[in-house]
């Protein structure tokens, strides 16, 4: 199912371009447009012929545990891998979520990332399934229209990446509209700036349920619907039954808790291995099974976890790793910040240094002077201060809304004319 063009790309054509390559590649159905040569109408699959049975195949059976799904990472720290499911690791990390969050078929489901992610795939079409759910898909994120569909569909439920939480936070329609159906907004896929937790609570009047996860093993953790403030507004949630966690230091020993590691992980949603790449797939394992999810994190004495970054995002100053989040987190509050990320630059005597990427609240401008003097009002570390600011209007995002760092890492090197951090 693809549509005839989207973002002012050819899916048309591009499918008949690949197609001679792909013969088990049987039917088309184009939404939205004019089908190619072999290709037929999505219409066609809401007639009444087809939908009676006869005259229809038999669907056959497959195997829960053969590759049924592959689909791509999003590409925040480079090259996109291609992550293989199956219908039972897919599946198995979606009912514990319905438990959490006592879903029920009278829920709505709005889903607005893109469904070439794993967030779509899960959560905007097999937990509707599931649940025997209404389903309602915005195609390309705007927080107005999000919140006009949450009005006049009587929306539930939606999940998305920080931006999305953060658009739909600060949107007037938010008191524009009656949106008082919604019930839960998950927000997973990138550390989450813990005073736009406490402002979406505020604003959006419904749970706010931070989380965490990964292509590889979909949404592990999360806030349930009784966690208490310090967890909500402090924490990325605690594990999902069936998926564990542990965190670990750079020499694979325990780390103790709350204090900052490489975060592993393991259990039933645990993806098949990358395709076409058995080697990259036994380099992401320790040797008991532990997937490295590449992330860093603190676990709390109650297994809650906070995610600290990605393992490339940590900055090393002459020898000493600046906690990235923490300090995007306390510049996220700052009056004159709309959003802001801190990457690495390369530096000849210290290695690497700290430049924070910035845009501005509208109408204001801000200085590398005034960033400073707002972190020593903080009491933060000196060695910890961005040294360098570029103000910019918007960050490259991946399709799902991440930040993509070692875009801005390249950008800044570029500016200095030195090799980039990677």
């Amino acid at each position: 199912m693809i549509p005839e063009t989207f973002r002012a790309f050819s899916y048309v054509e591009m499918v008949a371009g690949f197609r001679p390559d792909v013969p088990r590649l049987e039917h088309v159905f184009v939404a939205r447009g004019a089908p190619g040569p072999g290709m037929r109408s999505f219409a066609e699959l809401t007639t009444t012929a087809w939908e009676t049975r006869e005259g229809r195949r038999p669907m056959a059976g497959i195997d829960p545990n053969e590759v049924a799904e592959v689909i791509f990472t999003s590409g925040t720290t480079g090259e996109p891998k291609g992550v293989m499911h199956t219908s039972n690791t897919a599946l198995s990390i979606v009912y514990p979520l319905i438990e959490r969050m006592a879903f029920a078929e009278g829920d709505v489901i709005l889903m607005s990332s893109t469904f070439g992610h794993q967030t779509a795939y899960l959560y905007g079409l097999c937990l509707l399934l599931l649940l025997g759910a209404k389903g309602v898909w915005l195609d390309i994120w705007n927080a107005e229209e999000a919140a006009r569909l949450i009005e006049e569909e009587g929306v539930t439920f939606t999940m998305g990446a920080t931006p999305f939480l953060q658009d739909l936070t600060y949107s007037p329609a938010v008191e524009q509209r009656n949106i008082s159906s919604l019930r839960v907004f998950t927000s997973a896929g990138a550390p989450i700036p813990r005073k736009l937790v406490e402002d979406a609570r505020r604003r959006l009047r419904c749970h706010i349920s931070a989380g965490w996860g990964m292509s590889e093993n979909g949404l592990v953790t999360c806030n349930g619907l009784d966690d208490p403030e310090e967890k909500v507004f402090g924490t990325d949630g605690c594990p999902l039954p069936g998926m564990e966690l542990k965190v670990v230091d750079d020499a694979g020993h325990p780390a103790p808790p709350k204090t900052s590691g490489n975060l592993l992980v393991r259990g039933h949603a645990q993806f098949a291995g990358y395709l076409k790449r058995p080697e990259l797939t036994a380099a992401s394992h320790t040797a008991d099974g532990w997937f490295m999810s590449g992330d860093r994190a603190v676990l709390d004495p109650d297994g809650y976890v906070s995610i600290s970054g990605r393992s490339k995002d940590i900055i090393i100053r002459g020898g000493e790793n600046i906690p990235v989040v923490e300090i995007e987190n306390l510049l996220f509050a700052h009056p004159k910040i709309a959003n802001v990320a801190i990457v690495a630059m390369p530096d000849p005597r210290l290695q690497e240094r700290a430049c924070a990427f910035v845009i501005p609240m509208a109408g204001e401008t801000l200085t590398l002077a005034e960033v400073v003097r707002y972190l020593e009002t903080k009491e933060v570390a000196k060695q910890k201060f961005p040294e360098r600011l570029e103000i910019v209007s918007e960050f490259p995002m991946t399709a799902s809304g991440k930040i993509q760092k070692f875009r801005l890492r390249e950008i800044v090197a570029a500016k200095l004319g030195l090799p980039p951090v990677r």
